[in-house]
């Protein structure tokens, strides 16, 4: 009898809470969706461009995200870290540690300029008006926001992130049944295209893709795993995650591959593939990419103003106008599908030295532990 409950004492501690699992999946979804995603830039550059073995890149994109993932969110869970950035440090040592750590700072600010880029981009798109207008609006919004702390307008707002990746899936497989002849031919016609592509094959696009998305997720993922009381619950809510994102980015790259002479030369290519359903759909799908680069786009401008200010001081506040305005000046100078393929692509290849370094000590613990 007391055996008995004892192994049922067991097996309720290893009931798993879908609830929680859910929650993080859903995180790590939204973490990743930004300008480029919600605009599918990022897609077309990424995977779309590549062909039929675009989706070859996806498949390795899912089994990095799987490692890398997981890996961020045990070793959180097991050391937890105060500051999720201190991960860089246990990967790296403390020097090499120390500029990954400064160096995912400038980049979270590059992906701000990013998302300037994809909002006057996304405006110039729909409506015609002059990339200008998009891009100063939402850097005035943002630093707005960041200055004055409309916190509760960027939480009702960020639950925008799931509607993205719903609606974004839809779009994806309305493109796919709507041309289901297109993929064929538009796996024939990239290679004749003039497409702006992250690399020169769709491994190493793939690999860099996994290395940008991993300076975004490495700190976060680390926080999470700390604040996790189930090893297991975060191990299989990033199971879930990375293959809920995933399967969304096979979908809208299918899409975008079966439409792809019409969508070569966009910026926005999202925006076609919805006006291609319904011209009202175009209409509210331009306001849910603005809304979702906006709640993007605050975070990032927060997270490196709030590296060296302290908030509600003269010092945060002027940091904020004038990294904002930097931003901004700088995003409407280039165009936006360079943007994506500059700054992404280079933080790539740093992402991907991380990579090397947590190969490198995965083994080394494996192999002290076998020892």
């Amino acid at each position: 009898m007391d055996n008995a409950k004892v192994g049922s004492g067991i097996m309720a501690s290893e009931k798993l809470n879908w609830g929680r699992m859910f929650t993080i999946a859903g995180a790590f979804i939204a973490f990743l969706i930004g300008s480029g995603f919600a605009t599918g830039q990022e897609v077309l550059q990424y995977f779309s461009a590549y062909g039929f073995k675009g989706i070859l890149g996806v498949i390795v994109v899912f089994i990095l995200f799987l490692y890398v993932g997981i890996d961020f969110s045990v070793v959180g869970n097991k050391y937890k870290f105060k500051n999720g950035n201190e991960i860089y440090k246990y990967y790296c040592g403390n020097i090499i540690g120390s500029f990954y750590d400064y160096f995912s700072i400038a980049f979270i600010y590059m992906s701000f300029i990013v998302m300037i880029g994809g909002a006057g981009a996304t405006i110039n798109q729909q409506y015609g008006l002059p990339v200008e207008v998009g891009g100063i609006l939402m850097g005035i919004l943002a630093a707005g926001t960041v200055i004055f702390g409309l916190g509760k307008i960027v939480d009702v707002i960020g639950k925008i992130g799931p509607a993205i990746v719903v609606l974004t899936v839809f779009l994806g497989l309305s493109a796919i049944f709507g041309n289901p002849g297109g993929l064929s031919s538009g796996n024939a016609a990239v290679s004749d295209l003039n497409i702006l592509k992250a690399s020169s094959n769709w491994f190493y696009a793939a690999s860099s893709y996994v290395g940008f998305c991993m300076l975004w997720l490495a700190g976060f993922m680390a926080s999470m795993g700390a604040a996790s009381e189930s090893k297991k619950e975060t191990v299989m809510g990033t199971f879930l995650g990375a293959l809920g994102f995933s399967l969304a980015l096979a979908i809208i790259a299918l899409g975008i591959l079966a439409n792809i002479e019409e969508v070569a030369g966009s910026m926005v290519p999202s925006l076609i593939l919805a006006g291609n359903i319904s011209p009202v759909l175009a209409l509210i799908f331009s306001f849910i990419v603005v809304a979702g680069i906006y709640t993007t786009a605050v975070p990032l401008l927060w997270q490196v103003i709030a590296r060296f200010a302290e908030e509600k001081t003269t010092k945060f506040r002027t940091l904020t106008i004038v990294l904002a305005a930097v931003g901004v000046f700088i995003g409407l100078k280039v165009p936006f599908d360079r943007l994506v393929n500059i700054i992404y692509v280079i933080n790539g290849y740093v992402g991907i030295l991380l990579l090397a370094f947590m190969v490198v000590k995965t083994l080394r613990n494996r192999l002290g532990k076998e020892a």
